[in-house]
């Protein structure tokens, strides 16, 4: 399989950071198909252990990565979507095990899968939107839709987000599906480092590695740097507290959606992912998501919501 574009800054301030670049030519947007991961699987197993860093970017100037891919979601069989999802499980993981630290330059929307790549980095980077004929660009979306088609996050993303901001208002985000403005994102702690404007965004990511790699190197252990079970590292991440805080939130959350709980719905499925990751760990959390995600794109409710997903988006062509 083709590697994606993999270059490496041979001198200056960010020399042995390298970059990837995830592309799909002949596509408006980045979207996480098998072969996409293929590409991304060849491209990480380049580069080598004296990396400095890496930056994941994205080649469209319209979106980061678009999301999963809805049609191998809602077409493969059991069997073949639950290999799909381990699959770019265990691709996303190897961001996670690079012994450098890693950011991800987000450049426009990140969706789904999307954002649960890039979670997987150790830094979010942010930008504003490209200015247009002198005038702000229009923000962009962040977040985990899925709820919003009645199904899950399949790729970490329950455990992932709540620790990169206030564990409830993740949770409530991700069991409704709603997404944030990027302008909202940033205010909600989202993001590690933010961009002055679009043009600096490598360049800020660049800077954010760089520092962290003048830091006493991290413990990998095969999980994210920032996820709800982290209870160590704090000098690296950031932040403390995230288990309490996440445990406190979802015992609030339980209480309040109890009728939710025996429906087997999207909340349902987000809430017992979240208690999987704190209970049982990492791996566990990403099973749970698995299963109610081949479930839930099963359902009536699920393949009603994704076929008229697919309607509305041939009535935009």
């Amino acid at each position: 399989m083709e590697p994606l574009p993999l270059t490496n800054d041979e001198s200056g301030p960010f020399a042995g950071i390298y970059t990837l670049t995830l592309e799909q030519p002949g596509k408006p947007v980045v979207v996480l198909d098998h072969v996409l991961i293929q590409r991304l699987e060849a491209s990480l197993r380049l580069v080598p252990r004296s990396a400095r860093g890496l930056v994941l970017r994205s080649a469209s100037d319209r979106v980061f990565v678009a999301g999963a891919d809805l049609k191998a979601i809602s077409e493969l069989d059991d069997a073949q979507l639950d290999a799909y999802l381990v699959y770019g499980s265990r691709v996303f993981a190897m961001l996670s095990e690079l012994p450098c630290p890693t950011a991800a330059a987000m450049n426009g929307a990140a969706l789904g899968g999307g954002l649960e790549l890039a979670m997987h980095c150790d830094a979010l980077i942010g930008a504003p939107p490209p200015m247009k004929d002198g005038q702000p660009g229009k923000p962009y979306p962040v977040g985990l839709p899925e709820a919003g088609l009645k199904i899950c996050p399949g790729w970490g993303g329950t455990n992932l987000l709540p620790a990169r901001m206030e564990p409830r208002r993740a949770i409530e985000l991700t069991m409704t599906g709603t997404t944030m403005m990027v302008d909202e994102a940033k205010a909600g702690g989202l993001f590690d480092a933010f961009a002055p404007d679009a043009a600096a965004l490598l360049s800020t990511a660049k800077t954010w590695v760089a520092q962290a790699a003048a830091k006493p190197r991290m413990v990998r252990d095969g999980a994210p740097l920032h996820w709800i079970g982290r209870t160590a590292q704090t000098e690296h991440t950031g932040r403390s507290g995230v288990a309490a805080s996440t445990l406190a939130a979802l015992e609030t959350l339980a209480r309040e959606h109890e009728a939710d709980l025996a429906s087997g719905g999207s909340i349902a499925a987000v809430l017992d992912a979240v208690n999987a990751g704190l209970v049982k760990g990492w791996q566990k959390a990403l099973e749970t998501e698995r299963r109610h995600l081949i479930q839930l794109r099963a359902s009536p409710s699920g393949r009603e919501a994704i076929a008229a997903f697919f309607a509305k988006a041939a009535g935009k062509k």
